[in-house]
């Protein structure tokens, strides 16, 4: 039976867990704490792709003999050597740990249950199912991975109060105050990637990095069917961020292509069934197969409608202005039927930050 310690210390690995986002993708969020005698001897979370796990860097930084203490740890504990660090299963074993609470079994195949079973054959004391719901929350993002192989998609639309995005296609429109921008660079460090269309690239002229905020920059990813955004556009200038890749439509200008490529920027070729048109589900299964697990999406008009129109996103963050446009551009380009969850409503400095999911079926 799970305690209220059970409950404060699986709170704390959240805690622990959180201090690794941006860094750890595509691995899941993880934080680990060591109790002996009723106080933490020991904690630790995960800190970089391809480091020392969580629970491993806990015992590192335990200040006295673990043996006999209980260990928290927000997500099930891996036990299969299909990655570049060692399981960890094996570890707590011959640490001598008497009891190990977990938050979420690990929804990926190789380690499901397994880590479990192997701990309470060795005869450690399990418990799993603790806060879980907390838990798949702060790792939506890699629990979305693991069940679909796609990254999981934030619609970031910033509006006036009466729905518009700008004032026309040809005038960059700044309506958002200086909170929401923060957010916003926030979220580029807290995603793999960031993804905008050609129409956004030529209007507003966005870098799309991480300066507000601390964090690394997220891959730069630029929908433009007819390879049309200029040259000196910002999005394509290299060093700045985590790489940028373009989906263009096949058979456009092949100089250009090559010109972009010799810059460093990836161009993706795609068969299109609508002049000037890319499948979106196609990039994502694109990214997802190079393990992009969390995609933001800033604008415009056109991939909103598409995302939502194909409903293949699954998190919407309406950051809305307290002004009012009238004639201008709108964040979709016809009406759609979605079924949404509206998860938070709240204030961002002068803005309204409202967050709504989709209902899956």
């Amino acid at each position: 039976m799970k305690t209220q310690q059970d409950i404060k210390y699986i709170k704390r690995c959240f805690t622990l867990a959180k201090k690794g986002q941006g860094s750890v993708s595509p691995n899941p969020l993880v934080g680990a704490v060591i109790i002996k005698n009723g106080k933490v001897i020991g904690e630790g979370w995960h800190k970089e792709y391809g480091k020392a796990h969580a629970e491993v860097n806990a015992f590192n930084s335990a200040k006295e003999d673990v043996s006999g203490a209980t260990l928290y740890v927000n997500l099930e504990p891996c036990c299969h050597t299909n990655k570049s660090t060692p399981p960890c299963v094996p570890l707590i074993i011959s640490k001598k740990i008497r009891r190990v609470v977990i938050g979420n079994e690990d929804p990926n195949p190789e380690v499901s249950g397994k880590g479990t079973a192997r701990l309470r054959s060795a005869g450690i004391e399990v418990m799993t199912g603790v806060c879980a719901d907390e838990g798949i929350e702060m790792n939506r993002f890699f629990f979305n991975y693991i069940k679909k192989g796609l990254p999981y998609v934030i619609l970031k639309i910033a509006q006036s109060l009466d729905g518009k995005i700008g004032i026309s296609r040809q005038n960059q429109t700044w309506m958002t105050g200086e909170e929401s921008r923060k957010f916003v660079h926030q979220m580029r460090a807290q995603c793999d990637a960031v993804l905008v269309g050609a129409n956004t690239v030529r209007v507003d002229n966005p870098r799309l990095t991480v300066r507000q905020a601390k964090g690394k920059n997220p891959l730069k990813v630029v929908i433009d069917g007819n390879l049309s955004i200029p040259m000196n556009s910002a999005v394509l200038q290299s060093g700045d961020a985590n790489g940028t890749l373009i989906f263009t439509c096949k058979g456009n200008d092949s100089k250009k292509v090559l010109n972009l490529e010799s810059r460093g920027i990836e161009v993706i070729e795609c068969d299109s069934e609508y002049p000037n048109k890319i499948d979106l589900l196609t990039v994502l299964k694109i990214l997802g197969k190079r393990k992009i697990i969390s995609l933001f999406v800033e604008g415009g008009q056109s991939i909103f409608s598409q995302f939502i129109q194909e409903n293949i996103f699954d998190e919407i963050i309406i950051l809305q202005a307290p002004v009012i446009i009238g004639r201008g551009i709108s964040a979709f380009q016809k009406e759609y039927k979605n079924n949404l969850d509206l998860r938070k409503i709240g204030n961002l400095g002068i803005d309204t930050k409202i967050v709504l999911r989709r209902l899956k079926k």
